[in-house]
């Protein structure tokens, strides 16, 4: 991934024709996508929406917790002298502290990716406030080696240029 920026335009025409510049770009960036009334949604792009970036970490951190969870909850049944679960049998006793084990790994993944707060949340707070205010926003990201167009996009007379991270 290369650099991402977002330029905030108060008119949409130019909004407009600042895409329409870049897209005739050879190379052209990688993603130029408008955002704003009539446009696309801000919610559905995962860089610009907090939700959808921790639902992502949410599911990857499950694949593993949940299975770590099982053999923890396993191995402390086996290891421990309790016998909390004596009515399911020698058997039963350490699959149930294992499914626990599970369920725990399972909660650990919503706590863990809850937890991570990304360096561009108070730009993205700022962007989604300029957005509601009756702005539009072009994201911009190039390909890795490539140089954004500054140039082109400051003699378009953004509000502001937001620099999002670079991947």
């Amino acid at each position: 991934m290369g650099l991402s920026v977002v330029v905030v335009m108060k008119d949409r025409r130019k909004l407009q024709r600042l895409r329409d510049q870049l897209t005739e770009l050879r190379p052209a960036p990688r993603v130029l996508m408008a955002l704003g009334e009539g446009e696309a949604s801000i919610n559905s792009v995962e860089m610009l929406n907090p939700a959808l970036a921790r639902q992502r970490r949410q599911r990857s951190m499950v694949r593993w917790l949940m299975p770590f969870g099982f053999f923890a909850g396993l191995m402390f049944t086996f290891i421990t002298d309790l016998h909390t679960f004596s009515f399911a049998g020698t058997y039963g006793e350490p699959v149930i502290g294992g499914l626990l084990g599970m369920g725990s790994g399972w909660m650990g993944s919503y706590a863990a990716a809850a937890s991570v707060r990304s360096e561009a949340d108070d730009r993205i707070r700022s962007l989604r406030n300029r957005l509601e205010e009756g702005s539009w926003l072009l994201l911009v990201e190039s390909s890795p080696g490539q140089e954004i167009p500054w140039l082109m996009i400051q003699q378009s007379g953004p509000q502001a240029v937001v620099r999002l991270g670079e991947g």
